[in-house]
């Protein structure tokens, strides 16, 4: 991707004043840093950062960075806050990213046709795992790894393993993990009757966990405690 994020540098780190009067002002705070350079806190164009996340590489797209009085750089998004009430982005970090290094990466599983065990015979297709987590140059990294599930049958199942190989891309995850797999409607419905006897005789329920990045009261929290 050709998008070049202009960063203007800051000095110290962000408090809470400074970060607020960044995003009024219509940037957001972030930090870039990687191997042999100190973090560097910057302020960044919210539109930039959207449109690296919303493309079709998301958050592997590799672009410049561009700090001035600095060298430019190459980077990757590896983490991100959003205001979780209007879903604005307000904290990125940025890692730089030598092109001659391998780098390990989560890229998502698309799968593609209609398994017979759904059409034929009426079961459900239950993706367990949307990304897998792989290691290779940063030239080589897939925007997503496809894979054909139209012959998949009742009660089969798509591991890590029968995902296209290349050479040029070793998978991390667990070869027998399960990315997906053909369930009947029956088996569907036990864990919820299940889960709801449990409620019923005073079970308590597991907290939710958010999957990537913090919003800004869990961030607060977070401080506060230290």
């Amino acid at each position: 991707m050709s998008e070049v994020v202009v960063a203007a540098p800051r000095q110290g780190k962000f408090n809470k004043n400074a970060a607020r009067r960044v995003r009024a002002a219509g940037q957001i705070p972030a930090v870039i840093y990687g191997p042999g350079f100190d973090p560097v806190a910057v302020e960044v164009d919210p539109k930039q950062i959207s449109r690296i996340l919303y493309s079709e590489t998301g958050h592997n797209t590799i672009f410049d960075v561009e700090i001035a009085g600095q060298q430019g750089a190459k980077a990757m998004i590896v983490d991100w806050q959003r205001e979780p009430i209007k879903d604005k982005l307000i904290h990125i970090d940025m890692k730089r990213i030598a092109l001659d290094k391998p780098l390990r990466v989560k890229v998502h599983v698309r799968l593609l046709g209609i398994p017979v065990g759904v059409k034929t015979y009426g079961g459900i297709l239950d993706q367990v795992m949307r990304e897998v987590e792989v290691e290779c140059l940063p030239a080589n990294i897939p925007s997503h790894i496809d894979v054909d599930v139209t012959e998949l049958g009742l009660h089969a199942a798509l591991r890590v393993s029968d995902l296209p190989h290349k050479e040029t891309v070793k998978f991390i995850s667990a070869e027998d993990a399960t990315v997906a797999h053909v369930v009947s409607i029956r088996e569907e419905a036990a864990p919820a009757a299940g889960e709801a006897a449990g409620a019923e005789a005073g079970a308590p329920a597991e907290p939710e966990v958010a999957k990537k990045g913090k919003t800004e009261g869990e961030a607060g929290k977070s401080e506060a405690k230290k």
